[in-house]
């Protein structure tokens, strides 16, 4: 048995349908696949209202872009078309899951073919729900012109506002790994920092990424007895992974890519070369560092002495640190990467555990005349923290066939116990789940409102609308309500995504939720009359004395 695990007893793993029975998920995937289509060229044309376009742009002085962009009817529609759009394709996400319900020898294929035909019209789409693509270019620039990335911010660049970025940038030190660096210096030194060219480019590099998750997940799960096909739409073909990934542009697709790759070869192993590709990953982000310690435990082998694993650990951590020293000699890049590790972004985002319950705790602290702030701050490190106990604890203990699984979690517990996550953060740690198996209750249910619930996000939070364009309802408030209103249709009106979403038909959980409250306040009506009789007679037995 190799490190990736025996069976692991989830639904997932089926046998294979019959030749009739697949031809027939086939056909019915299809009626998905074209459905998830739509929904992407939908984001596709709302991008060009309401996606984020640099100023240094040609596509801004365009009549068509002019219209959707200045207009206030070709914002909104943009903006509805955007939204829907995405949310047709969570919709169409879910019912190919539905259709492919056997999991049959031919559900793979399908799996892929809706992947690239949802990906192809957001591969040309403008950035949405994240401009940190341009950032990227200002990076590149940085690179090339000289300075270094992790000491100074793209407000150093001349033009620098042309490019698109956010100005949270503009001070800010990057975050990305070295060869990260030097791919954004060759996307510059190809474009000349043109954006809409340099974005194309990155977007290509972010689809190497969604080609090795393509490749490597479905064989990392056959080795835990999960179905491949089954994995790969949970995490590959789910809108967050393709939004993120593909229309963003985000790095962070090569990142896991690289990981997935990595973690396959390792439990086949191919140890070295395990170690070489989550190397190559952490020079992307270095957050993947922490997939090096199980890793190690790999290479000791399942029947290891504690003395192995600390060897193998080491030697693991030599090699790692020991390329990527090496890989900060070009360019001068050093070993600067290591602040994002050591010097996390400060602050929360209020929808992380950590920053929801610290404003709790705040509000009810200071409402109680304690320092809220301080104990607000106090939970936050403590729930870092115990992140970081959890992933000792799952190095230390746990059975050698599950390690992929124990490094899934840990990776889970520390993206999910920051202070700080953004929406494809969950995208890190998401194929490690899958491939080891997440089963056809609450754990799928779980994943269901969270890319649900970031793609809602995303739809009214990143919008590129201008100052000057007059709306009777402003764009962000009409995404909301889009999003909202196909919410209700797929958790209520829809007849198949209900089934998935809610446990019993809508209309049976709502009788069943006013019988209980009948009941319940007749229950409580019936006790108050005989408290209160039981009161008459009591005073009536005192009169009489």
């Amino acid at each position: 048995m190799t490190a990736g695990g025996s069976h692991l007893g989830t639904s997932e793993s089926q046998a294979g349908a019959s030749a009739k029975g697949s031809g027939t998920a086939k056909r019915r995937a299809y009626v998905a696949v074209i459905e998830g289509f739509i929904g992407s060229l939908m984001m596709f044309i709302g991008s060009i209202g309401t996606g984020w376009i640099a100023n240094g742009s040609p596509m801004i002085r365009q009549p068509v872009v002019i219209a959707l962009r200045t207009e206030g009817w070709g914002v909104a529609v943009s903006t509805v078309l955007l939204t829907a759009g995405a949310m047709l394709l969570i919709r169409s996400w879910l019912r190919l899951g539905q259709r492919l319900g056997d999991w049959g020898a031919s559900s793979l294929r399908n799996v892929v073919v809706a992947i690239s035909a949802w990906s192809l019209p957001l591969v040309f789409c403008v950035p949405v729900f994240s401009r940190d693509v341009y950032a990227y270019t200002g990076q590149g620039r940085l690179v090339m012109e000289g300075q270094d990335p992790y000491q100074v911010g793209i407000s150093t660049l001349s033009n620098w506002f042309s490019l698109g970025a956010d100005p949270a940038w503009a001070e800010a030190r990057t975050p990305y790994g070295p060869y990260f660096l030097w791919l954004a210096r060759a996307v510059v030194g190809i474009t000349g920092a043109q954006p809409d060219a340099s974005v194309l480019l990155f977007r290509l590099l972010a689809g190497v990424g969604v080609l090795l998750c393509i490749i490597f997940i479905p064989k990392l799960a056959e080795l835990h007895g999960i179905n491949g096909a089954r994995a790969l739409w949970i995490s590959v073909a789910n809108p967050l992974f393709l939004i993120s990934f593909i229309a963003s542009a985000h790095n962070d697709a090569l990142m896991v890519g690289l990981a997935v790759a990595g973690v396959y070869a390792a439990a086949t192993r191919r140890h070295l070369l395990g170690i070489l590709l989550v190397t190559a990953s952490i020079g992307i982000k270095p957050i993947t560092v922490l997939l090096l310690p199980f890793i190690g435990l790999m290479w000791a082998g399942p029947s290891a002495s504690w003395l192995r694993r600390f060897l193998m650990w080491g030697a693991t951590a030599g090699i790692s640190f020991g390329v990527l020293a090496l890989s900060g000699v070009p360019y001068n890049l050093g070993m600067g990467w290591t602040w994002a590790i050591m010097d996390p972004t400060p602050g929360y985002t209020g929808y992380s555990p950590s920053g929801f319950l610290g404003q709790q705790v705040e509000v009810l602290a200071n409402a109680l005349g304690l320092p809220g702030g301080t104990l607000a701050t106090w939970l936050r490190t403590g729930m870092k923290w115990t992140a970081i106990g959890l992933v000792l604890l799952l190095m230390f203990r746990g059975d050698y066939s599950r390690v992929v699984r124990r490094m899934a979690l840990a990776f889970t517990a520390v993206v999910m116990l920051s202070p700080i996550i953004q929406p494809w953060y969950i995208l890190w740690f998401l194929p490690f789940l899958a491939v080891t198996g997440i089963r056809d209750d609450w754990q799928i249910r779980s994943l269901y409102v969270g890319v649900t619930f970031f793609v809602v996000f995303g739809a009214q939070d990143q919008l590129s609308v201008w100052s000057f364009v007059e709306l009777p309802v402003d764009a962000s408030s009409l995404a909301f309500f889009t999003a909202l209103a196909f919410t209700f249709y797929l958790l209520v009106l829809d007849v198949h995504t209900r089934k998935l979403l809610i446990e019993g038909k809508p209309l049976d959980l709502a009788r069943r939720g006013w019988r209980w409250a009948a009941e319940h306040t007749a229950a409580r009506r019936a006790d108050a009359a005989r408290r209160a009789d039981a009161a008459r007679s009591a005073v009536d037995r005192s009169e009489s004395r």
